[in-house]
């Protein structure tokens, strides 16, 4: 079993508060270094390389503007990690498309994206990806395609 499926697979920790989250966020953005983070929209091919420090920065920071504005409760509780202080895997799940995240439902939900510091191995994304969704993760790397 690959190193990504184990982790992707096992424990992993919720950050059920905003400010865990801003924390989190915080810490990526300042350690970001080249090739150290794939990012992965789930339902769409897997990256077969890290981003650039500047690009992961610019992914993160826009799924995290994208989730204070879609997920607007008080708690988070829908990103998951393997190691709070020192992470290697992110799971975080669209606010627009939640069902039960944990599969307490029977069904599980994939997650919207997976940030990682493996090479992520295909994830069953969910059946429909909105147009919207899919134009906004394209336009985060329409500078790096000339766009």
């Amino acid at each position: 079993m690959s190193e990504f499926t184990q982790v992707y697979g096992g424990m992993l920790w919720a950050i059920r508060d905003w400010q865990q989250w801003d924390t989190l966020v915080t810490r990526l953005l300042e350690e970001a270094k080249d090739d150290a983070w794939y990012v992965y929209f789930v339902g769409q091919e897997p990256p077969s390389s890290a981003l650039s420090a500047e690009a992961f920065r610019r992914v993160l920071t826009e799924i995290d503007i994208l989730l204070h504005h879609d997920h607007r409760e008080r708690y988070l509780g829908i990103v998951y990690v393997d190691d709070r202080d020192a992470p290697r895997l992110l799971k975080i799940y669209d606010p627009n498309n939640l069902g039960a995240s944990c599969g307490s439902s029977g069904k599980q939900v994939p997650p919207g994206w997976i940030l990682s510091r493996m090479p992520p191995e295909p994830v069953a994304g969910p059946p429909v990806i909105p147009e919207g969704r899919l134009r906004w993760w394209h336009g985060l790397f329409s500078d790096e395609r000339g766009g």
